[in-house]
């Protein structure tokens, strides 16, 4: 066992920083083995508050340390490896720090590093205190000056805020001096030097101020960047449109890089973007490609206001800024392309990622208590359940309540650092109302389950409907209070929607309403009814929890075709497709062939029949849950047999509606170039889901023709029908892709990470794969390519019955935990689930978490997340 274990870090020990910098001067002297940084922190002590002060800082040589431009003495000060501690300090003062700091030795990519020869910046969440001492909190709050020196090689040098200077040096040396003129915390800090390509734009706000937009990429991609800058032009007009938010400093830039452990960073008026979701076109990047595109584009600029100009108070208050941030991303992206696909997506990704987490031993709530590591807590916990509890309170408030609130909270916290009390606090005063329960939200973890049960009474013409909501345990949280759950609900007659009122409430005649679901049970009843309806709840998924309803076949597929509520459509389907992958796994597991509910195939060949719904829609329905839902609904799961039930049931999908499928694939195809908006897409997915299907039925001619498309997402497409169809023309169209897009960093990632899912892999040539010249563990999208990939996307091949896929995994955390611990910690959660698998591969896994828990040198990081899966 590890000797020395981390300590943890708890909300209830916050305590205010005892000064107050007004203002943080920083001086660069850029080099890639030995950077000089010198700062000048302009320090008051805050009225009542005694005790040192104290600056993080790790990986650092200190050169000097002065007070008030005298040299201080050692005796004055104390140095450990991750504090520099200043005993007496004047109540007013400068302090002024000089390190010195190795960027191109930096493979953690925290702090001040070296992307493809470039300088670069990742600060959040603790990243600056590899560049100077501070106070690394996103509490201290301060006006940055910046002037960065380099050589000339180093064309292009950016930091946050306005340019004041720039200008030539002599010995070959130029200089750059910027400054921010909006207080923010060091995370928000960004420094980047390097040679690149730039595209321009601008944007006209609605006050009249042009903006001038900067897009910075390597070399030869500024072709690649022009679809992010129409995604940014569309957000900045969105925000203002529906938020009101004005963008506040003169020049908006961003820069993309290769080597980057998140997607993107919103640095105050310089986002740091991951290349792979920035740069696109028809032929290198997918519809999906493109979709997250726009969202991250959207997201970070959104962190201008909540984010930057409001940001955390601490980091256990991630969600503040975060999780509205996603809700208003997501809001954008529905504006965007379409509501209810848009939400179908969402809920897609939150119980692909975080409906998991919330039921396994990584549970922890949306604004957690403690952490060992904080970059552990950057979870789908934090960024979806956050922003789908933020829907929530808009779905209980009334858009003009919740946009009243926002209102507030941008008026009364603008220039502060606050918290998720502070937040709600603003919405209980515009609307009077008491939502101190809501906060239980963010206190538990968990995700309530919610059982509806219904009783007519046909001579009242009235339905009684009963909510009971209940939470499972979770690690260090065996009791669970009520939340408030917002249930959207209608009814639904033999033709269509059902008017009703409720007892109780207004009388009116309603096709909708809200109701709130905020004890352990609660009985509605509605009135005025002509006939026994269908309950429809929860539409538009109005809140984030497991429904548990009983309904009849009939009635299911009634829904299906009836609902006016698409989602609750797309619900019904996979609800529906939940029963039948669980019954067929089992048929597998009992020896006996497994076999499709014709009722079930007859709801979805409604679908596809009916002309007036979207074909991204149809896309969806003909998607049945994933082989790792179903994994999650399962105890002693057996993988094999899951992949097995779903293959048969998509076969069996395929072969009762051939003749249409093969209609979508061959006519669902845009007219005109390649185009990426929504309605686009949309026809893209439905002819390639069909070309999925069919590949069931080994039309290999079929799906080889379409791997000569002229765009990526069709070639991938025609790539994943080609392992469906367990075609032997799928290695040589993966010979000709490599061939063709081998000098593609991001196209080729896409190479490694279709072979890693592809079901004909398995643990021999996912090992060789590892070999190839173009792996390397030291660039975190390659790495997340294939381990990422593999753990996550192939579900029989990671839990392979002899453990060699948990054995793969864990020697690739443990090579990339000593350089890169928050990917190799990342990667670690993909074992979340392995007490849902069957016994013996059960104790394997737990014996290789074992292991990687019990390694000498560990990260903290890793050790944090191992040690919660063996709890």
């Amino acid at each position: 066992m590890k000797t020395e274990q981390p300590v943890a870090v708890c909300l209830v020990d916050y305590t205010p920083f005892a000064f107050t910098i007004a203002h943080t001067h920083l001086w660069f002297e850029l080099d890639e083995t030995a950077t000089i940084v010198r700062s000048e922190l302009s320090i008051s002590r805050n009225a009542g508050v005694d005790g040192p002060l104290v600056l993080d800082g790790e990986g650092l040589e200190l050169l000097s340390l002065k007070i008030d431009g005298e040299v201080l003495d050692k005796s004055a000060f104390s140095l450990t490896e991750q504090q520099l501690i200043i005993a007496k300090l004047p109540d007013q003062c400068v302090v002024s720090i000089t390190t010195k700091i190795a960027p191109a030795s930096n493979h953690a990519l925290s702090g001040l590093y070296i992307s493809g020869g470039r300088f670069c910046t990742q600060c959040e969440a603790q990243g600056f205190r590899h560049i100077t001492y501070y106070p690394d909190r996103p509490d201290v709050m301060s006006r940055f000056t910046v002037r960065l020196e380099a050589d000339q090689t180093f064309a292009t040098l950016l930091s946050n805020g306005n340019l004041l200077e720039a200008g030539e040096l002599e010995n070959g040396r130029h200089f750059a001096v910027w400054e921010d003129p909006f207080k923010k915390p060091a995370y928000l800090f960004a420094l980047v030097g390097g040679v690149f390509d730039m595209i321009e734009d601008q944007f006209t706000t609605h006050s009249g101020k042009t903006v001038p937009l900067r897009i910075y990429v390597d070399p030869g991609d500024s072709h690649l960047a022009l679809y992010a800058m129409d995604a940014l032009k569309r957000s900045m007009k969105w925000d203002e449109d529906v938020f009101g938010r004005e963008y506040d400093l003169d020049l908006f830039m961003i820069v993309a890089v290769r080597s980057f452990n998140f997607g993107a960073m919103e640095n105050k008026g310089l986002n740091i973007f991951n290349s792979s979701v920035l740069l696109a076109d028809a032929d290198t990047a997918t519809d999906d490609n493109f979709e997250r595109i726009e969202s991250v584009v959207a997201h970070e600029y959104f962190h201008n206001w909540t984010g930057n100009r409001i940001t955390c108070r601490d980091w256990f208050q991630l969600c503040l800024k975060e999780g509205l941030t996603v809700f208003r991303d997501q809001e954008f992206s529905a504006d965007q392309r379409g509501r209810a696909i848009s939400r179908i997506k969402d809920v897609k990704a939150l119980r692909a990622r975080q409906f998991p987490e919330d039921a396994g031993p990584l549970a922890h709530p949306v604004r957690p208590s403690s952490y060992l590591a904080i970059d552990n807590f950057y979870t789908a916990t934090v960024y979806e359940k956050g922003a789908e509890l933020i829907r929530a309170l808009k779905t209980m408030l009334g858009a003009q309540v919740f946009a009243t609130g926002m209102a507030h909270y941008f008026d009364t916290l603008d220039g502060t650092a606050a918290t998720m009390e502070q937040f709600i606090e603003c919405f209980a005063k515009v609307s009077g109302t008491d939502l101190s329960k809501f906060l239980r939200w963010y206190g538990q973890a968990g995700t309530p389950h919610v059982t509806i049960t219904s009783k007519w009474d046909e001579q009242a013409g009235q339905l009684a409907v009963t909510m009971q909501q209940k939470t499972p345990p979770t690690p260090g949280q065996k009791h669970k209070q009520s939340v408030p759950i917002p249930v959207r609900v209608g009814l639904l007659g033999k033709t269509g929607p059902v008017l009703f009122s409720v007892v109780g409430h207004a009388r009116e005649e309603l096709e909708e309403t809200v109701l709130l679901l905020d004890e352990d049970q609660k009985t509605w009843v509605f009135e005025g009814l002509r006939e026994q309806p269908i309950v429809s709840a929860f539409r538009q998924f109005s809140a984030p929890i497991v429904i548990h309803m009983e309904r009849t076949k009939p009635q299911q597929a009634h829904v299906i075709a009836s609902d006016p509520d698409l989602f609750n459509r797309w619900e019904e389907a996979q609800r529906f497709g939940r029963e039948q992958l669980r019954t067929m796994t089992k048929q597998v597991l009992s020896g006996t062939e497994p076999m499709a509910d014709p009722q079930y195939l007859s709801a979805l060949s409604a679908v596809i029949d009916d002309p007036t719904l979207e074909p991204a829609f149809v896309a969806l329905v003909l998607q049945p849950p994933s082989e790792n839902e179903i994994f999650q609904l399962m105890k002693d799961a057996v993988p094999e047999a899951i992949h097995r039930a779903r293959s048969t049931l998509l076969l069996q999908l395929a072969q009762a509606n051939q003749a249409k499928l093969l209609a979508f694939q061959q006519t669902m195809r845009p007219a005109g170039t390649f185009q990426p908006d929504g309605k686009s897409a949309g026809m893209r997915a439905l002819a390639n889901q069909a070309l999925v299907l069919l590949a069931h039925i080994d039309d290999e001619r079929l799906v080889g023709a379409q791997v000569q498309a002229d765009n990526m997402t069709d070639t991938v497409a025609s790539l994943v029908a080609l392992d469906a169809a367990k075609s032997n023309q799928l290695k040589p169209a993966l010979d000709a892709f490599y061939a063709k897009w081998q000098n593609n960093p991001l196209v080729i990632d896409k190479w490694f990470a279709l072979q890693a899912t592809a079901h004909g892999t398995d643990i021999n040539a996912l090992r060789q794969l590892l070999q190839h010249p173009d792996f390397s563990v030291s660039n975190p999208n390659r790495a997340r390519a294939v381990y990422g990939a593999f753990s996550n996307g192939n579900l029989a091949l990671f839990h392979t019955k002899n453990g060699d896929g948990y054995r793969l995994l864990a020697e690739g955390i443990l090579e990339i935990d000593g350089e890169n611990p928050a990917l190799a910690a990342r990667l670690m959660g993909a074992f979340e689930s392995w007490r849902q698998v069957e016994p013996t591969r059960r104790e394997i896994a737990r014996s290789i978490i074992t292991r990687v828990r019990d390694s000498d040198g560990l990260s903290k990081n890793t050790f944090e997340i191992a040690s919660k899966h063996l709890a």
